[in-house]
């Protein structure tokens, strides 16, 4: 039997991609979470560090699919450099600003000046459907991209924490600083397999968004973050209401690896089914496993029931971006790439808030309510969009997905 993974390697080009891809994807999983332990360490107050990650995070949400139409217009190579070399600039100065004692007002600006950084996902998968749009190898090729995604934020935030713990409390986000410096040098060196400037595409001013079908996918993953970042929440509330705060590690690590499993798996099967319809099971399997963490009654069997759920993460999300590069057109797929996941990061920061609120109010368990919620509204939304979707996925579907 054929090993789709050794064959979309032996594609030129393809190996030095996932290589650069896997240092260049780091620092987007470090740089949060660095923040926030770099001022805990600083200051000791847990609001301001957990406010001015936030407004990394939410900045960078928002800059992202400006930054990617601009990518889409001129190319990789013309913009990265300028945004990566003025987001890095903007990270230092904050490192800076947290070790002098600046003022608060100060660290939030150059916060949210820092939120320039590129989406790297969608700038990675950009190249993936450059090399494979319209054929079999671009589900394999997300499904692998998913899964390092995933292991990225496995890897990430515990390297970040350590090092501000063991060094010094600048040390992560410096280190992310680093790898987001080489990570970037690394990935536009490999020029085989950057996409190509479309003819005409600078004149565009429209929005990706107002491509039907577009909206729908995003909403859904918004839904689909609300999820994740609620259960990160609860699930760190559940370890501290159970006595043993520590358990949270493992827990989580359940859940990222139920995702990274099925992620792999997913990628070596060939699916017949329209793509529409595999994005409304992918979304209806999420919602269900969704509710499954509510029941647990200890961490071991809370990891379990997470494990299950996170089953159905990475395949969905192969789906959701195959689904994209069938309705987007290639001169606009960064733009719409970088909308998918400004959905879900907006989707994380909201289901964190929402989760602590009602843990706040009702207790730990409680938590795991808002996923449930998140995932009947991400249903409807999938519900209510199908038939759009339907319609413009036979409209655009190649033939190689037929």
């Amino acid at each position: 039997m054929a090993n789709p993974y050794r064959e979309l390697l032996t594609t030129p080009g393809a190996t030095g991609l996932v290589l650069a891809s896997a240092i260049a994807r780091l620092p987007q999983a470090m740089i949060g979470i660095g923040i926030i332990t770099m001022l805990v360490q600083q200051t000791g107050v847990y609001w301001l560090a957990g406010a001015v990650a936030g407004t990394f995070t939410l900045a960078n949400a928002l800059f992202g699919p400006h930054i990617s139409k601009l990518v889409d217009q001129r190319g990789q190579s013309r913009v990265l450099p300028v945004v990566t070399a003025f987001s890095i600039g903007m990270l230092l100065a904050l490192i800076i600003a947290v070790y002098l004692r600046a003022p608060v007002a100060l660290l939030f600006v150059l916060a949210a000046l820092a939120g320039t950084m590129p989406s790297m996902p969608s700038m990675i998968r950009a190249r993936w459907s450059q090399l494979f749009r319209g054929k079999p190898q671009l589900h394999t090729a997300f499904s692998l991209d998913t899964v390092l995604t995933e292991l990225a934020y496995i890897i990430g935030p515990p390297l970040a924490i350590g090092l501000s713990v063991s060094f010094f409390p600048e040390a992560g986000p410096l280190v992310a600083v680093v790898l987001l410096a080489v990570g970037m040098t690394t990935f536009l060196m490999q020029r085989q397999t950057e996409p190509k400037v479309v003819v005409g595409n600078i004149s565009r001013t429209s929005s990706t968004l107002l491509i039907p079908g577009v909206r729908t996918i995003v909403l859904a993953l918004l839904a689909m973050g609300v999820i994740g970042g609620s259960i990160d929440v609860a699930v760190v509330a559940f370890a501290n209401a159970q006595g043993w705060p520590e358990s949270a590690t493992f827990i989580l690590a359940a859940y990222a690896l139920g995702s990274m499993v099925a992620g792999l798996t997913f990628g070596a099967l060939k699916i017949s089914l329209p793509i529409e319809k595999q994005f409304f099971i992918g979304i209806l399997v999420t919602a269900l496993t969704g509710v499954l963490p509510i029941f647990s009654a200890d961490v071991f069997i809370l990891s379990g029931m997470l494990f299950i759920a996170g089953i159905s993460f990475a395949p969905t999300m192969v789906v959701v971006m195959n689904l994209g590069t069938i309705i987007v057109p290639p001169s606009r797929i960064t733009e719409g790439l970088t909308w998918m996941t400004t959905g879900i990061s907006i989707g994380v920061a909201l289901g964190g808030m929402l989760s602590g609120l009602v843990i706040d109010a009702y207790g730990a368990r409680a938590g795991f309510g808002v996923a449930i919620g998140a995932g009947v509204v991400m249903v409807v939304v999938v519900l209510v969009g199908l038939r759009t979707l339907s319609a413009v996925s036979a409209a655009n579907v190649e033939p190689a997905f037929q």
